[in-house]
């Protein structure tokens, strides 16, 4: 029976699965997403998860665990310096899969993006500048309203102009409804 077996086995061996998301957990940190198999994915969400949660006791131990999995010292420094700092406080959930519609080319494998939910590259905004950028955007939809406005009322003015040219430069028609045909000089 698999009563409490958790985890997927991928099609591996445990040495071959620990490297793989060994690997996978390395590109995720420096790259910040990876595109992979939604299986994958949710396994490398798993092990990434637990990798960032030791960067809430930044001590020795803790860079030395890290180390252990990631095997190298400028990604353990990346993963305490950048990217734990981001994660500072939040109680969970450093990893988010985002399944794709469309599967992979070669055997229609179901394809997903795992990403960091806090990218280092891309800084947190704080509450009053996201506040005030909310109001330069309502400030900008209501310029944007009145000149459409305006420009509304400008066009009404204009249309019954155009109405009237448009009556006297019809061209001269022939019995049937059909514009009379041009005389031609040869």
């Amino acid at each position: 029976m698999r009563h409490k077996n958790l985890g997927r086995k991928l099609s591996r061996n445990s040495e071959h699965r620990y490297a793989l998301l060994r690997n996978m957990a390395k590109s995720l940190i420096i790259h910040g997403s990876i595109r992979t198999t939604e299986a994958k994915a949710k396994e490398l969400s798993r092990f990434a998860d637990k990798l960032v949660s030791l960067t809430r006791t930044d001590d020795v131990h803790s860079r030395r665990l890290a180390y252990k999995i990631l095997c190298n010292h400028q990604l353990v420094a990346r993963l305490f310096t950048d990217i734990g700092p981001q994660f500072a406080g939040v109680p969970g959930g450093f990893t988010r899969v985002v399944k794709l519609g469309l599967p992979r080319a070669g055997d229609a494998a179901p394809m997903a993006i795992i990403e960091l939910t806090r990218r280092p590259d891309q800084p947190d905004q704080p509450a009053e500048a996201a506040g005030a950028k909310s109001e330069a955007k309502a400030k900008a939809v209501a310029a944007k309203d009145a000149a459409k406005t305006a420009s509304k009322d400008a066009a009404a003015a204009k249309a019954p102009e155009k109405k009237s040219k448009a009556k006297t430069a019809a061209p001269e028609t022939g019995a049937a409804g059909q514009e009379a045909p041009e005389a031609t000089t040869e």
